[in-house]
């Protein structure tokens, strides 16, 4: 088979198109003849082996230990392993398959079935592919750490891009009031996916208007925990998800702190693959309450110009490899 595959750390340069061996599914696990994958900023960051230390914690030291990236996955059964019950050849499946050793980014991925769903019957492959990281990020920033309750001033920060787009959604059809916050190229796209007030970060600092939320979610930003309390309602939550590595690190290490000294609480999360919530998040997608959003669109050749693109921060929702 095909694949993209980068033997060494560096720049989306490093990556090379080469034919590989078709991988044999293990006993608990499906043969997935992929026919779509989007790239996320974990590819990138993986790619190149940033932040340095997480080469020694999970990556791999000197090398990559995950040489085919791409953790989103939409694609048909092929084959199964002896142990697997929940899916036959031929049934259409979707995931994320980082916990599985990656891999998307080929013609063939092997992957534990349990960390597959079902395809929601109202997506194409490509709309499938590009659900499943960001789309559970979202939800579980919002629903798991947020608590998010139907009438709440709820504020997305990056909320043009892949977790934003998804967390706009999501939070709308909780019933919050939902403030964006994007650039101004991206303002009436996240207006169009039900946003009730969008601030142009080039124009307004929503950390200095008079306005509090009880729920913060940063998908993207470089801002000071200092600039997010502000904002804050008494007893708001606010939960980081991406971003700057200085502003993922400062709530990673200061917000337990902040959050014992005040009633105002700080989390990071760190999204992992959970079918009990890529679940949920098709219910939300085949309900019509959530619609993926793709930015472009490249060819399994073209993965190294995605994550170029990708890094520059500026993607409308989605970049997907078909």
């Amino acid at each position: 088979m095909k694949a993209m595959v980068s033997a060494e750390y560096g720049s989306p340069d490093v990556l090379e198109y080469l034919e590989v061996g078709r991988p044999r599914p293990r006993d608990d696990e499906v043969l997935i003849r992929v026919c779509a994958a989007s790239a996320n900023a974990a590819d990138w960051r993986l790619l190149r082996g940033r932040p340095f230390l997480m080469r020694f914690l999970y990556s791999g030291f000197p090398a990559p230990r995950f040489t085919i990236l791409g953790a989103d996955v939409a694609g048909v059964v092929e084959a199964v392993g002896k142990n697997a019950k929940l899916f036959h050849s031929g049934d259409e499946v979707f995931g994320d398959i980082s916990a599985c050793g990656w891999g998307a980014f080929a013609e063939y991925v092997c992957a534990k079935e349990t960390a597959l769903a079902a395809k929601p019957v109202n997506l194409s492959f490509e709309q499938a592919a590009a659900v499943p990281l960001a789309g559970v990020t979202a939800l579980k920033a919002l629903v798991n750490k947020g608590k998010i309750q139907a009438g709440q001033r709820v504020l997305i920060h990056g909320a043009s891009g892949g977790v934003g787009l998804f967390a706009v959604q999501i939070a709308k059809s909780f019933g919050a009031e939902v403030t964006a916050v994007c650039s101004t190229g991206h303002i009436d796209l996240v207006r169009s996916l039900g946003a009730d007030h969008v601030i142009d970060y080039t124009r307004e600092d929503f950390t200095r208007q008079a306005q509090r939320y009880d729920l913060i979610l940063v998908a993207n930003g470089n801002l000071s925990l200092a600039d997010y309390h502000r904002a804050l309602g008494p007893e708001g939550v606010c939960v980081v998800s991406g971003g700057s590595m200085a502003q993922v690190f400062q709530v990673l290490f200061l917000g337990p702190l902040v959050s014992k000294m005040g009633k105002k609480k700080f989390y990071s999360l760190t999204s992992t693959p959970d079918p009990e919530s890529l679940n949920a998040v098709k219910a939300l997608l085949e309900a019509g309450k959530v619609v993926p959003v793709i930015d472009r669109r490249y060819p399994l050749t073209g993965v190294a110009e995605a994550l170029r693109y990708l890094e520059t921060g500026h993607a409308k929702g989605k970049v997907v490899i078909v």
